[in-house]
């Protein structure tokens, strides 16, 4: 009897404890806004990191089926922006990349508008525009709502990756959140990246250092040394015996598009393959970046999508490899920016690409900010009016 109430005690403080740390751990995750906007965001991500990853996807799969993306009817045209589609002063010279022309939308007739781009952000000392938007719905069927898509010429911009604690994890890193009040005075865009490198199916390198192993035909947002980013599948389009050539490799799962078109079997639900927090099936909140055939950026986010959708999205725009970025409202998040050139600017500063994106610019200037992101600023020689040759 001595010893059964013993163990009886034993086993009451243990469960006591056990209860009282993930009840602890749980509280200060959903004061966190690292782990998200809402508090599903934040719970989900307390569970993903204490072994419970698995009920979490299984519970996000079961909310979606709860809440299906709404059917028919039309969007807000207040997306749409007003005012000219053409800058004041283009200077198309030779070393810069043509407008990009109306992009088609999967829904017909088309509204007004619809697929038209617009200059946004900061422009070259010489008033070159070197960001555009756009917006288009995302298939026939979920018509009420808006894609965004960016458009951003790298001739005029080079990019930067973000390291974070969570994602890739480790460190520390040279660039990481905040950005710098120095690197802000040229910032132009800054977007999400891709997974937790648990789900990514991929590899990360930066900063001369493995943190990850990258593999072998996983698509990669490449940044060469240069600043140019671009968008391949390891293995093909870049390789390890290149990888002096390369300031960062993030890899996210495979590519959906290739050879200007979506890669085939992405209707299936494969969850290996398209991300196996959802799966593809679902119309969610995704990103995805992608590389035209002249080496333009296209950047596109939206509710509704599905992962075939985003392909279609991507291709739509341009581009002729792409890959999905992040998923889930709370992680897409686009943002552009407005300032005098040279001067410091902040989240305030910031417009989002979708109004209904949850994160807003400020968390790029916020030291709590723990995951990946990209940013993209004007080149030096864009920050001249001076003519080069």
């Amino acid at each position: 009897m001595y010893w059964r109430r013993r163990v009886l005690v034993a086993l009451a403080i243990i469960t006591f404890g056990v209860f009282s740390f993930y009840g602890i751990t749980l509280v200060q995750a959903l004061n966190n806004p690292s782990l998200g906007v809402t508090w599903m965001a934040r719970v989900a991500e307390w569970g993903r990191a204490h072994g419970i990853g698995g009920f979490v996807t299984w519970a996000e799969a079961e909310y979606n089926k709860l809440h299906p993306a709404k059917v028919g009817g039309k969007p807000s045209l207040s997306q749409l922006g007003v005012g000219s589609t053409t800058p004041a002063n283009v200077t198309l010279s030779g070393a810069h990349l043509p407008v990009p022309t109306r992009m088609t939308s999967p829904v017909t007739p088309e509204l007004a508008g619809e697929g038209v781009w617009r200059p946004v952000g900061r422009v070259s000392a010489k008033g070159d525009p070197a960001v555009y938007v756009t917006y288009v719905r995302p298939d026939k069927v979920h018509t009420s709502y808006w894609v965004g898509v960016a458009w951003m010429d790298p001739t005029l911009l080079q990019a930067q990756l973000y390291s974070g604690s969570t994602i890739p994890g480790g460190g520390p890193y040279t660039y990481t959140a905040p950005i710098s009040t120095s690197a802000s005075t040229n910032l132009v865009t800054a977007f999400n990246a891709g997974f937790r490198m648990a789900d990514a199916e991929g590899g990360y390198y930066t900063q001369g250092k493995m943190i990850i192993p990258l593999k072998v035909g996983a698509a990669s947002a490449v940044v060469l040394k240069n600043g140019t980013l671009t968008v391949g599948q390891w293995g093909r389009d870049f390789t390890a015996a290149h990888l002096a050539d390369y300031a960062s490799v993030r890899q996210n799962l495979r590519l959906i598009v290739d050879n200007g078109r979506p890669v085939p079997g992405l209707d299936n639900p494969n969850a290996i393959a398209w991300g196996k927090t959802l799966g593809g099936t679902f119309n969610v909140w995704r990103s995805g970046l992608g590389v035209t055939r002249d080496g333009a950026l296209v950047y596109v986010s939206g509710p509704a999508l599905s992962i075939a959708d985003l392909a279609d999205t991507l291709v739509r725009a341009g581009a002729v490899r792409g890959m999905q970025l992040d998923i889930n409202q709370d992680w897409t998040q686009f943002s552009y920016f407005s300032g005098a050139l040279g001067q410091p600017v902040s989240g305030a500063n910031g417009t989002s690409l979708l109004q209904s994106m949850l994160g807003s610019p400020g968390r790029y200037f916020a030291n709590w900010w723990t995951r990946d992101f990209y940013t993209m600023s004007l080149r030096p020689s864009a920050l001249t009016s001076k003519s080069q040759g």
